[in-house]
């Protein structure tokens, strides 16, 4: 499975856009409060995650977004009806690459939040928290459907330029992986597109076997 050359294009599943703002949100699935204090707006034009690593807690979030070496603006908390630590800080990226399409940022100061996990166990259901556009944080909620060759694809779940860097969520509440391509249609075909987070921490220098869980 080969992901599309352009990167957050047609990615509206269906004729509508479901995307739901993070406090407003009170659906079935359960992690969604607990885990998207860790999400981040980064440099206003895409999404990342803080994630949980024996060597210290960073950011992930498509290489695409930003270059090795680069200092970016990280801000947390960027939501309709902020609640959470309102921390915006600056990061520079420790790795960067394409294939796996992939970034690490460390920051200079973190957030009193917790990090999230990474898993190599999908879920029927996943969930993707991201600032599509730039702008205030939501959630959106689709159908698991294969992993082939590092590639993670998703159907019925609505992501936006912007969106591109945000952790794809299991049920658990682990990371799945870093949404990186949309491919959806508006009349309800195509899906999208994300790199696994076993693909991610195969090809880290900074990232670690033991860093990947099994929930």
């Amino acid at each position: 499975m080969v992901p599309p050359a352009a990167h957050g294009l047609r990615a509206q599943c269906g004729p509508t856009l479901d995307l739901t703002p993070i406090n407003a949100y009170h659906g079935d699935f359960t992690p969604a409060q607990d885990r998207e204090d860790a999400v981040v707006l980064i440099d206003g034009n895409c999404t990342g995650t803080l994630i949980d690593a024996a060597a210290g807690p960073v950011v992930l979030t498509a290489g695409h977004c930003v270059g090795l070496g680069d200092s970016v603006l990280l801000a947390f908390n960027v939501e309709a009806d902020p609640d959470g630590d309102p921390l915006v800080t600056n990061g520079t990226v420790i790795e960067q690459a394409m294939a796996p399409d992939y970034a690490l940022i460390a920051l200079d100061q973190l957030p009193a939040i917790t990090p999230t996990p990474l898993t190599r166990t999908a879920s029927d259901r996943l969930a993707i928290i991201q600032h599509p556009r730039g702008g205030p944080k939501v959630i959106a909620e689709g159908d698991y459907l294969a992993e082939c060759s590092g590639i993670v694809s998703y159907t019925d779940l609505d992501t936006l330029v912007g969106s591109s860097g945000a952790g794809i969520l299991t049920t658990t509440g682990f990371v799945l992986g870093v949404h990186t391509d949309g491919d959806c249609t508006t009349d309800g075909g195509g899906v999208n597109y994300g790199w696994s987070a076993a693909a991610i921490v195969a090809a880290s220098a900074y990232l670690q076997d033991g860093d990947l869980g099994d929930r």
